[in-house]
């Protein structure tokens, strides 16, 4: 897809009102595409005074237990020479700082390369982790050695592909502009039943799919190369572990949920992520899917109560704030439901810590 173009001046969402009134109605997916592509380009969006706060940066804990099950399944693996720790959309570096630091203490250190396309983050994470190396795709990540693969709240903000069950048959849901210039969905002309799993096309008038090709095509690449090479992966994301229907677009501005077509490429846009869809790619690629768990079960299996304590023991003035970001990241009513862990590992290395299938 290629990027449109927006005159110096002009924001995106002017942008987007002339090219649909010029060519037509646009994808969910461009649109989603395009307004992040523009977010992420011009901004740090993490911490209290952006737009969202990750794991990694509400607590060192979260980073540290990564960095174990990563070096965990290294040893158990024999540990293979010179594995390649590779990160997707590393934020401002602080998972892979904490994680690296976390492997070095089991004899760990791998070579470090990061996926990341915008240049502020970049200058983020190489204060972060110094002797990273950057890639602009994961294609661009040499192939010759085992991985340990980390992607946290990455594959939620790749675009998706909505259908619509109609009278008429399956139509991509699309955005256009309503008769008070605002951008409204609606559903296109062009029939796309084919673009519908078999087993889902006789659903009834209505229903609603998200499809992310982007998500599939990342899972059939890392999928791959583990089986090719050796290796281990965590997908880390809010999203489902079993099919759904209905939309999940949202969109999030200074830690609030805001109208997701409202102003596009001024607010991070993202979707569930279908993580039944994703173990089943891993699967086809001959790699091996560990199980999906929610992330506050996985992180309790991994001892993040026994770590909260320590840390509160030796920080006593800190200890309240530290009990407070476990408990953020683990409660089932705020991340540790929502947020699922997907493990990945290459044929003939071991089982993943914290996952139960």
């Amino acid at each position: 897809m290629n990027g449109v173009e927006t005159a110096p001046g002009t924001s995106l969402a002017e942008t987007f009102r002339r090219l649909i009134a010029a060519t037509g109605p646009i994808s969910i997916a461009q649109f989603m595409a395009e307004a992040n592509a523009h977010y992420y380009s011009r901004r740090d969006p993490l911490g209290t005074d952006g737009d969202f706060v990750t794991a990694p940066e509400i607590s060192q804990m979260f980073g540290e237990l990564v960095g174990l099950w990563l070096a965990d399944m290294w040893v158990r693996a024999g540990r293979p020479a010179r594995p390649r720790y590779v990160e997707l959309g590393p934020g401002r570096g602080t998972l892979a700082r904490d994680a690296l630091r976390a492997m070095a203490q089991h004899g760990l250190a791998p070579e470090v390369h990061f996926v990341e396309g915008s240049d502020v983050l970049r200058g983020l994470q190489i204060a972060a982790v110094p002797e990273a190396r950057f890639h602009a795709d994961l294609g661009q990540v040499p192939l010759d050695r085992p991985i340990l693969l980390v992607a946290n709240e990455f594959l939620d903000a790749l675009p998706v592909r909505q259908l619509v069950r109609t009278a008429a048959g399956w139509r991509e849901v699309t955005v256009d502009i309503a008769e008070d210039g605002s951008f409204a969905l609606a559903a296109g002309d062009r029939p796309m039943d084919a673009a519908v799993p078999e087993a889902r096309r006789g659903a009834e008038e209505g229903t609603l799919i998200e499809t992310c090709p982007a998500a599939t095509a990342t899972l059939f690449e890392v999928a791959g190369r583990l089986a090719r090479h050796g290796g281990a992966a965590l997908f880390i994301d809010y999203g489902h572990a079993a099919p759904r229907t209905g939309s999940t677009l949202q969109a999030v501005r200074a830690h609030r949920k805001v109208e997701p077509l409202a102003e596009p490429g001024e607010a991070d846009l993202t979707a569930h992520v279908d993580f039944a869809i994703l173990a089943d790619v891993a699967r086809s690629r001959e790699a091996r899917w560990l199980g999906t768990a929610e992330q506050g079960a996985w992180l309790r299996a991994l001892g993040i109560d026994a770590r909260a304590e320590v840390l509160a023991r030796v920080a006593p003035d800190r200890a309240g704030d530290i009990l407070a970001a476990r408990d953020r990241l683990v409660a089932p009513d705020q991340m540790g439901r929502l947020f699922k862990v997907m493990g990945l590992a290459a044929p003939g290395w071991p089982d993943g810590a914290g996952f139960a299938r």
